[in-house]
């Protein structure tokens, strides 16, 4: 699978890391950068260029990282038909796939050693979406919304509780 790496330079240790880890499992690393360590540099510069390359590629999947990894995966979320999920434990990975069927991972390279991260990664890379339709309905609202910035209808239930009621 390819595998779109971006990051600033507070996760250029990790994405090194990473780039081998993932070709010694089968992988085909795509690395947009950094390239080199500049206190300076600017996240979506990377991580934009890593969520087109998802968004280019369908069956592709992505990482981003960061100090925290939140701005990197806001920039990510930028990209038309990403679905960028901050991931900080096992759980957020796994769910990220499951339910939401996310295609770019984000991690804080400040946040957690290289062992956990990696194996955050390894359970997002690893774990399919379930296409239970619940999902599915969900995942067709946000990308309905994000095609023609019309929010879906409130429910009956909300009807009368809500400002655009």
């Amino acid at each position: 699978m390819r595998v779109h790496l971006g990051t600033d330079h507070a996760g250029l240790e990790l994405k090194d890391h990473l780039i081998v880890w993932l070709q010694s499992l089968g992988h085909e690393p795509v690395d947009h950068g950094a390239f080199e360590y500049d206190a300076l540099d600017d996240y979506p510069v990377f991580c934009l260029r890593a969520a087109l390359g998802v968004a280019d590629e369908p069956g592709s999947l992505g990482i981003v990282i960061g100090g925290s990894g939140n701005g990197e995966q806001m920039a990510a979320n930028k990209v038309h038909g990403v679905r960028a999920a901050l991931v900080w434990n096992a759980d957020t990975a796994r769910l990220a796939r499951e339910h939401n069927d996310a295609n770019v991972i984000s991690v804080g390279g400040r946040q957690h050693t290289i062992e956990e991260m990696t194996a955050f990664i390894k359970i997002f890379l690893e774990t399919p979406f379930t296409g239970e339709d619940r999902h599915v309905r969900r995942i067709t609202m946000l990308g309905d919304y994000e095609s023609t910035q019309q929010l879906p209808p409130l429910p009956d239930s909300a009807r009368g509780h809500s400002p655009d009621a």
